[in-house]
């Protein structure tokens, strides 16, 4: 059990540049006038993903709408890959998600300086606070702003993570009391079920919280 479990979290190289390569597969780029259900279903999600995303924007803010629905079907895609059998979800390593994270929120953060200087220097000082609080607030808004990046790539690596191993578990125990006692496989098979719908909105659904939390700071910073 120890060497599956440790297995589950060791990927080759090769795997993994493949499954980050997989998505670009399954959007592809229309070039009829009349586009089939599928390049239909593709355009409609895009526009309600990014009727969300965009809301809080101004005019200059669309500017970002290419990166954030590109970001968020990637990632949505990534996160439903892995639950395939025999497959990989490049978002269940903290690397991949940190070198995802820490770019956008770079960029957010020299945006904002560039920009909105002071507004930016005016977040690590809450207004109304007391004289003696000051430093103490703004290092401790300082040490929130740095680890933003690190909660982005963390959320997406633990709720990724957790999901496919408590279904790989799951799956585990079935075979194991199938061979104990038949009538058991049947609630522990409607228990992987259950798992797996639940793992698929999660993956949507984390996705879509990272690009969001992206668009945010991104509408703070310009």
């Amino acid at each position: 059990m120890n060497e599956e479990l440790s297995a589950f979290f060791d990927v080759p190289v090769g795997t993994m540049m493949l499954a980050i390569a997989f998505p670009a597969i399954l959007l592809p780029t229309p070039n009829r006038l009349i586009t089939n259900r599928w390049i239909t279903i593709q355009q409609w999600l895009v526009k309600l993903i990014m009727k969300q995303l965009l809301s809080i924007h101004n005019t200059k803010g669309l500017s970002w709408s290419l990166m954030l629905i590109t970001l968020t079907l990637f990632i949505g895609l990534t996160n439903l890959l892995g639950l395939l059998p025999y497959s990989f979800a490049p978002t269940a390593q903290l690397t991949v998600n940190l070198s995802m994270a820490i770019p956008l929120w770079t960029g957010t953060v020299i945006l904002g300086f560039r920009y909105k200087t002071k507004i930016s220097l005016a977040h690590l000082l809450p207004q109304g606070t007391p004289t003696f609080l000051i430093p103490m607030i703004i290092i401790i808004e300082t040490i929130s702003l740095l680890i933003r990046p690190v909660t982005l790539a963390v959320r997406l690596t633990a709720n990724i993570t957790a999901g496919h191993l408590l279904i790989h578990l799951t799956g585990t125990a079935a075979l194991t009391l199938l061979s104990i006692h038949s009538m058991t496989i049947t609630v522990t098979f409607i228990t992987v079920v259950v798992l797996t719908i639940l793992e698929l909105a999660v993956a949507l659904i984390q996705a879509y919280v990272f690009a969001l939390l992206i668009s945010l700071y991104l509408h703070e910073s310009a």
